[in-house]
């Protein structure tokens, strides 16, 4: 059935429109983008598909296919932050964080629909935040545009959904073009469409999903984003991206604690290989973002740590087996991994890796290519 159909099902009506927002992988750059620093994300093919239908009585209905529990009811002016709901909190987020901004918001039933995987660093809950937000934009006539409904989304988990994220997921599932990566500047939003396309050169970009579910609202996301700002006090800037990667050795000569160190230099170290990757890109050199891809995986594991085992096992595993290079990519402890291959070895490395992880007794992992798709629209 689809998320039209079953709107219909369930409210008894046809919805005044479907919408669809992605997930997004990152190529590269990792807590760097709540650092007003740079991230080179791209959409996935996955997406969360929203039918939906304009109320004006101030009753907010939300309902998922993928969750089970019926339909949430909600009171448009009694949305509270930080208030539980568990999934309905990311849209209902959303409403909250338009009305909050002024935004004549009068409620809505929304069915919902996802092929994003939960728990996979692939952003699942920015493609449910965004498609809300775009769906609300167009039948509200808010005129907001892309960057604005990908701020409102951020500021939804932010405050209402309690999760200090930065602002490339939602950028990137409201921005992304199909075909191309996001060279994203998160200090103003300023970003440009870069050119991707693994296939053209004999190449493919792997996703391997671990399975192994994370949940940044534990603490150490947020004890990470903590360590920058306190970095960025110590050195008396108001952001790392202020730091540049000429100037990071005397700045780390000038933190005593090892802990908040260690988080510097990983940010600075990332920002510089986004605009490494973006300018082998420009060159046409997509094999050489291979060592960067495992250079950056080094320091997520070693500097940030906010890697795993089975994080670790997969990148381990699939340069041994030919890979060009692969990082996790997301917020860690759990997710995803991208792996860029030669095409003609994409199946031995994913059988590798699928090995490694039986004999290591692991749940089999997901392995799908990463073809770069077109961001949030209207269906």
């Amino acid at each position: 059935m689809t998320v039209a159909a079953a709107f219909e099902a369930l409210y008894g009506a046809v919805p005044d429109g479907v919408w669809a927002a992605p997930g997004r992988v990152n190529l590269i750059g990792e807590y760097t983008d709540f650092n007003d620093g740079f991230v080179l994300p791209l959409a996935l093919p996955h997406t969360a598909v929203a039918a939906v239908s304009r109320r004006d009585d101030g009753v907010l209905r939300l309902h998922s296919a993928d969750v089970d529990g019926g339909t949430v009811h909600l009171d448009v002016a009694d949305l509270e932050p930080l208030s539980g709901g568990g999934w309905a909190a990311y849209p209902a987020g959303v409403v909250w964080a338009l009305r909050e901004a002024g935004h004549p918001v009068t409620g809505a039933d929304v069915h919902l629909g996802s092929t994003v995987p939960t728990g996979a660093g692939l952003s699942s809950s920015a493609a449910l935040e965004v498609v809300t937000a775009l769906a609300l934009n167009d039948l509200f006539g808010l005129g907001l545009s892309r960057p604005e409904l990908a701020r409102v989304a951020q500021h939804a988990e932010n405050a209402f959904v309690g999760v200090p994220c930065g602002i490339m997921d939602q950028m990137a599932s409201a921005c992304a073009r199909a075909g191309h990566a996001l060279h994203l500047d998160t200090r103003d939003l300023a970003h440009r469409q870069v050119p991707f396309d693994p296939g053209s050169q004999g190449l493919r970009l792997l996703v391997v999903d671990t399975r192994v579910k994370h949940a940044l609202g534990d603490g150490a996301y947020a004890e990470r984003r903590a360590g920058c700002e306190a970095g960025a006090r110590a050195l008396g800037v108001r952001t790392l991206r202020e730091v540049s990667a000429a100037h990071l050795p005397e700045a780390l000569g000038r933190l005593s604690d090892e802990t908040i160190l260690r988080y510097v230099r990983h940010v600075v170290s990332d920002n510089a290989r986004v605009e490494r990757t973006v300018a082998l890109l420009a060159a046409g050199d997509l094999r050489a973002v291979g060592p960067v891809l495992t250079e950056g995986h080094a320091s997520l594991r070693d500097d940030l740590r906010v890697s795993c085992p089975e994080l670790d096992l997969v990148v381990e595993t699939a340069n041994a087996a030919g890979a060009l290079g692969a990082r996790m990519t997301g917020g860690g402890f759990g997710g995803s991994v991208v792996v860029l291959v030669e095409d003609e070895c994409a199946a031995a490395v994913a059988a590798a890796v699928e090995s490694a992880f039986a004999g290591a007794g692991y749940a089999a992992p997901g392995v799908f290519p990463a073809v770069p798709a077109a961001g949030a629209r209207r269906l």
